[in-house]
């Protein structure tokens, strides 16, 4: 029985061909003379999907089914590239690459705009640089590892060690400062999709995310689709104005089922035997984020934050290299770290943030190196004492002191701080304001609160307006009555 929407597009375009060969979800099709690259077609057996490469004039194309189609099966072109449907109906759902609901039972308005998953990049002359700071909520990232909005920023480390964790407290954080958050789930388990769903829902930001998800239950065509979807929808937000977080979680799983779809389709092998484009793959993505120059509101940004599995902590992979040359810096989460029960587990030295600091204002940026300083030594002193030194009394107090910021630096994937918070309250730690573990749980939830008030959270600002570190610290230091009251 032919399919009706086959019938309809045969008779639209007068083009059809015929499949000669199929390697499940790849199909061989002879004719189709005018199809172009990532061009929809439609089986008459009623699947759906897309042509990917033409040579000598057969066609390779991809099956978005899981049915396998049959050889002598007639195509129809469509004239279409493959889109996503995009718009603010898709906030608040979960759906996947080609814009279907997830769970077909809730309530669905498809939006009538559709944007190409395979846009070009933006030129250098519609870009701007990255002037603003990105707030994560996480005080060792935002102190230590700064990221601007419009960053490219890696998230990398061995399976289990809170990648995605910390990536839902950076959605959390950015979705409280207005900006619209799209999580990319690439074939992950049913049940992982299903807890980010239920984050989402508690922490009652659901409305302002879009899950573009696909399970590992999917087709490896539907899978390879869905980073590039999410990023679509990210440019839908960009040509409105509104600033974008896009995750990627994770790209080792996109290029594992990239190699697939390529052995399938004969490609020749290269190293690790992904496909030679994998790099190419990747960098086109990845770059369609970025700070861009915007005729209504100045500029806007897609902040990409893409994930990386490695495995035994080794950088040195295929995939985590070339997605390390792409971006701008990365968050390296150890399992040595995690397992010592320090979370978020980013390893300091390993992590790099190479556009971060240029949004720091003065203030943040000399804090940051004096923090950077502080924590060597700190480093330093604690290799020292492993071999029983007998320690001076000032020693023993930056050990001391050294132990709180990390203690502070440890927080629930659930909590987070703002960032003039984060800075008052390891100040207080350096200073010796706060001398031990019970104060500054105190003080860190005391500041927290109080922040939400609108008049504490003016005052609260005022102590960190000036340009001066050494102001700042006698700020902090005429004031840290008034700071340990609040926290008490």
């Amino acid at each position: 029985m032919t399919d009706t929407v086959y019938s309809s597009y045969l008779k639209k375009t007068g083009d059809y061909g015929v499949v000669y060969q199929v390697s499940h979800p790849i199909v061989f099709i002879e004719g189709l003379p005018n199809v172009k690259t990532n061009e929809i077609l439609y089986f008459e057996s009623g699947q759906k999907g897309v042509a990917f490469a033409i040579t000598r004039g057969k066609i390779e194309a991809r099956n978005f089914s899981h049915e396998p189609v049959k050889v002598g099966t007639n195509v129809a072109r469509t004239g279409m590239p493959l889109t996503v449907p995009a718009g603010r109906e898709l906030l608040g759902k979960t759906i996947n690459p080609l814009g279907e609901p997830l769970d077909p039972t809730l309530p669905y308005t498809r939006p009538t705009v559709e944007r190409d998953t395979d846009a070009k990049p933006v030129n250098i002359s519609g870009r701007q640089k990255i002037t603003t700071q990105l707030a994560t909520g996480i005080a060792v990232v935002d102190l230590m590892l700064p990221l601007g909005r419009g960053q490219r920023e890696l998230v990398i480390g061995d399976r289990k060690t809170g990648k995605t964790s910390l990536l839902m407290t950076i959605v959390k954080k950015q979705v409280e400062e207005g900006v619209i958050a799209i999580y990319g789930a690439i074939g992950r388990k049913k049940s992982d999709i299903k807890k980010l769903q239920e984050f989402f829902v508690q922490e009652n930001i659901m409305d302002k995310v879009i899950i573009v998800a696909t399970s590992s239950y999917d087709s490896p065509t539907l899978i390879y689709q869905t980073p590039y979807a999410a990023m679509a929808l990210a440019e839908y937000f960009r040509e409105e104005g509104t600033n974008s977080l896009v995750v990627f979680d994770d790209l080792s799983t996109h290029a594992k089922f990239y190699r697939e779809l390529s052995l399938l389709a004969r490609r020749f092998p290269g190293r690790d035997s992904y496909p030679g484009d994998i790099f190419y793959t990747h960098s086109r993505l990845l770059e369609r984020a970025g700070n861009f120059k915007h005729p209504k509101v100045g500029e806007v940004s897609i902040t990409c934050l893409p994930v990386i599995e490695i495995v035994e902590g080794d950088f040195t992979g295929y995939i985590s290299t070339n997605v390390m040359g792409i971006t701008d810096g990365h968050i390296y989460l150890d399992s040595d770290i995690y397992y010592q029960g320090m979370k978020p587990a980013v390893n300091i030295p390993l992590s790099v943030t190479r556009v971060g600091r240029q949004t720091m204002p003065k203030l943040g940026r000399e804090f940051n190196k004096e923090l950077t300083a502080f924590l060597t030594s700190y480093t330093k002193l604690q290799n020292l004492s492993h071999f029983g030194q007998e320690l001076t009394d000032d020693v023993k107090r930056d050990l001391r002191l050294g132990d709180l910021v990390y203690k502070f630096f440890n927080q629930s994937y659930k909590i987070t701080i703002p960032l003039n918070v984060e800075i008052i309250i390891v100040a207080m730690i350096i200073l010796g304001i706060i001398e031990d573990k019970e104060t500054l749980e105190k003080v860190k939830t005391g500041l927290i609160d109080a922040y939400s008030g609108k008049e504490t959270r003016k005052w609260i600002d005022s102590l960190t307006a000036t340009k001066d570190l050494k102001v700042f610290n006698e700020n902090v230091k005429n004031n840290k009555d008034k700071l340990m009251t609040i926290g008490q």
